[in-house]
């Protein structure tokens, strides 16, 4: 590093707050240059904290250790280390091993801090409120703004920030108990005023942290509002008299809250950072608030010694710390979730909600917990049914006549390579690649029951009978070919989104010539660009339900095994559905029963000329991400009701619906709204959207959030998915077989040896 680079490197710091990620940061920096002034501003005493014990990761731990040995190893003689997880369900309790975790208290981590940074000439003040952040500015070469969930420095630029700060359906409380809990304890329990509960850990050898959670409706139908703190403690140590061995609970400056989920646009300005839960929070049950502080700092750290300039270091701070915080808070957000929906659970089997809540967060999945504790994860798959040596997704499914020899479904995808809506010589290599490829069904695309309700001039149709003799064509092959895969048919009409070009001449923009009539619910364009549709008459719906019904019974004919009838992604049956494209005065707008009613009349006739012992299923969005939209809640409804006339499952899609949709796209992101219909109708669903590896599809549906997983992605970069899955967890059941021709395939190719990354920042001894 040069002089002039050396020069512009902040030697003044002033650190917003004395939490662990403020300290930790602060500790860094005068070690790497003790000529720094870095002050630290903390408004509490030094021993006041919130609270009490610390879970940290052995990843977080790794980089301690690298950067600050010191600092790790006064830690390491405080950790109180454990690898069990119990968890109490309906008087049963259930243990997983092989987790590693390792705790210390709070308070106990902050005296650490406190020492480091004192032997290293950091000025801590403490009772002392910061100046006020323009003043910092101005005074200091950077300023670290680690004040927390309520940051005051992030308030003072909200135009720059642009922090969103959500609150969430739980009330939760800090507590702690005078014993060690010999395990991670999530105890459950069902009371007359709804479902609350406990998640303990040790801290120390004689202490732990409990905390209480509830909904919001159970802790004020528990009286909870109205009780002072000492009678709030008694009463959650008598309803979780089990757990505490009768013991009794404490304080410390304790009291009801809901957990904030903070965001920000930007997490610097000029010469000012933010840190920790200033940037950033994640729910407590996944256990990283003070683990991504302590990442933060080794981060924002690590990039001003790298970065010539104070702007490339802060820049290179956020880069590189985003992606991480945005996955650790998607995992949050599902765990997070999973507990505000814990009553939806506890009707499960005992081993399966327990493998439920230990893979909520998609953080620990069906492998990685047969790593960590095979005995359990076997005995979980027993009570659910395996074969021995068989994974989840290789069990069969049924649905009426209709027995699936796997879980995996290919995804309808439009294709757009018909001619007049004819498959081709490409349909029948695409589908029949992937039939050949071992999952147990495949979908068509969107296939269209009208020349006018098809989306572009490529879209395939079945709406003639040269149309069903290309369809039947394809039948034949997977049922010859690949015995055992089932090929279904999607039926569905484009309504407003028809009338486009070709995907990859341009996403749902107009076709420039060649245009036929649009009709919808009613005549509102998709994209202000779009063609104006008309709303469709009583008449039209007639012809509309016939057509559907003309395409199912064609569809019958050329011998598929399963229709599935398209009511999502913005086209004519979502149309309806949803009341942001759903604006009729009539008999068919207005409440959801309105809105369900020619969606419900097209399934009807679809059924009645459906064979009756295979199986129908309905394609729902069960958000349209966009405000006034379809929520949840009605979600739940419309699938209720296609069930109520008859449909064996609900394909649980979401969005498409509105161009200004906002989707929070994630790892199977979709999941949590097929697994809430799934738990509160009962009836079997389809799982889609970015699930993308086989440990995923065994875990979600071992944990009973899905019946079915729905890849449409992976079976484009590999048509061959399913078997390659069985290959590589070494399968060779009925649940999947490989054809005569490619069973010389059959075994995993070898691979070469990859390294794991070096530390992220190392140094020298002190």
């Amino acid at each position: 590093m040069t002089t002039s680079a050396r020069a512009q490197r902040p030697l003044r710091v002033a650190v917003v707050g004395g939490g662990p990620g403020g300290l930790y940061a602060a500790a860094l920096l005068k070690r790497l240059d003790p000529g720094r002034e870095i002050t630290v501003w903390e408004r509490n005493a030094p021993d006041d904290t919130f609270g009490f014990g610390v879970v940290l990761s052995d990843e977080t731990l790794g980089g301690i250790e690298h950067a600050d040995p010191a600092v790790y190893a006064a830690l390491g003689e405080e950790f109180v280390r454990w690898d069990d997880i119990d968890i109490v369900h309906r008087g049963m309790c259930h243990t997983s091993g092989g987790h590693g975790f390792a705790a210390l208290g709070r308070r106990r981590l902050l005296e650490i801090l406190h020492e480091r940074c004192r032997s290293l000439g950091v000025d801590l003040r403490f009772r002392a409120e910061a100046p006020p952040p323009a003043r910092l500015s101005e005074s200091y070469d950077l300023v670290i703004a680690a004040d927390g969930v309520h940051s005051g420095t992030r308030e003072a630029y909200p135009e720059v920030f642009r922090p969103s700060v959500e609150s969430h359906r739980c009330r939760y409380i800090w507590l702690a108990a005078d014993f060690a809990f010999d395990a991670f304890r999530f105890e459950i329990a069902e009371t007359e005023h709804g479902v609350m509960q406990l998640h303990g850990y040790p801290y120390a050898a004689d202490s732990s942290t409990v905390i209480v959670e509830m909904r919001e409706e159970v802790w004020r139908a528990a009286g909870f509002a109205e009780l002072e703190t000492d009678e709030t403690i008694e009463r959650c140590a008598k309803i979780f008299a089990d757990a505490l061995g009768g013991r009794s609970l404490r304080s410390n400056n304790s009291a009801w809250t809901t957990f904030r989920t903070v965001v920000n646009e930007r997490w610097s300005h000029e010469n000012l950072v933010l840190l920790g839960d200033a940037a950033h929070t994640a729910h407590f049950s996944i256990g990283s608030g003070t683990k991504l502080a302590v990442e933060d700092a080794l981060a924002l750290v690590a990039c001003l010694e790298e970065h010539d300039s104070l702007r490339e270091a802060l820049v290179a701070y956020e880069e590189e710390r985003r992606p991480v915080v945005a996955s650790t808070q998607r995992a949050a957000r599902a765990s997070l979730e999973w507990f505000e929906n814990l009553a939806l659970y506890v009707g499960q089997p005992g081993r399966q909600f327990a493998f439920n809540l230990l893979t909520r967060s998609r953080r620990v999945t069906h492998d990685n917990l047969r790593l960590r504790d095979e005995q359990f994860t076997e005995a979980v798959e027993r009570d659910f049914g395996c074969p021995p040596g068989t994974p989840p997704m290789f069990t069969p499914f049924r649905l009426r006549g209709l027995t699936l020899r796997n879980r995996v479904v290919v995804s309808p995808m439009d294709m757009y390579s018909a001619r007049d809506g004819v498959p081709g010589d490409f349909h029948l290599v695409h589908l029949g690649a992937r039939a050949l490829g071992g999952a147990g069904l495949v979908m068509t695309e969107m296939v269209c029951v009208s020349a006018e309700g098809r989306i572009t001039p490529g879209c395939a149709g079945l709406y003639t009978g040269r149309q069903a003799e290309a369809w039947r064509r394809i039948t034949d092959f997977v049922h010859t070919q690949s015995p055992g895969t089932a090929i279904g048919v999607q039926l569905g009409h484009s309504g407003r989104k028809g009338s486009t070009k070709l995907m990859w001449e341009g996403m749902d923009e107009p076709l420039e010539e060649g245009n036929w009539p649009l009709v919808a619910a009613s005549p509102i364009p998709y994209r202000p660009d779009s063609q104006l549709p008309r709303e469709v008459t009583r008449a039209q719906l007639t012809d509309i339900r016939e057509q559907f019904a003309a395409a199912a019974w064609r569809a019958a004919r050329c011998g598929f095994d399963l229709l599935e009838l398209h009511c999502a992604h913005g086209y004519l049956l979502s149309g309806f559905l949803s009341p942001l494209t759903n604006r009729r005065t009539d008999a068919y707008g207005g409440t959801l029963a309105k809105r369900l009613r020619f969606p419900l009349e097209v399934f009807d006739a679809v059924r009645s000329v459906w064979p009756e012992e295979k199986p129908m299923t309905v394609r729902i969005s069960a958000t349209d991400w966009a405000e006034g939209g379809t929520t949840a809640e009605e979600a739940v409804e419309i699938a209720r009701a296609f069930a109520a006339h008859g449909a064996d499952a609900i394909d649980v899609s979401t969005g498409q619906v509105a161009s200004e949709e906002q989707p929070e796209f994630g790892r199977s992101y979709q999941t949590p709204y097929a697994d809430r219909i799934r738990q509160e109708i009962g009836i079997p669903v389809v799982a889609v959207g970015a699930i993308s590896s086989w440990d995923d599809v065994n875990s979600l549906i071992l944990a009973g959030r899905t019946d079915l997983c729905a890849l449409a992605r992976p079976h484009l970069y590999d048509p061959h998915w399913t078997l390659h899955a069985a290959a590589e967890q070494g399968y060779t059941g009925p649940g999947v077989t490989w054809p005569t021709p490619y069973r010389a395939g059959s075994r995993r190719p070898q691979t070469g040896r990859t390294d794991a990354p070096k530390p992220r920042l190392t140094l020298g001894p002190a």
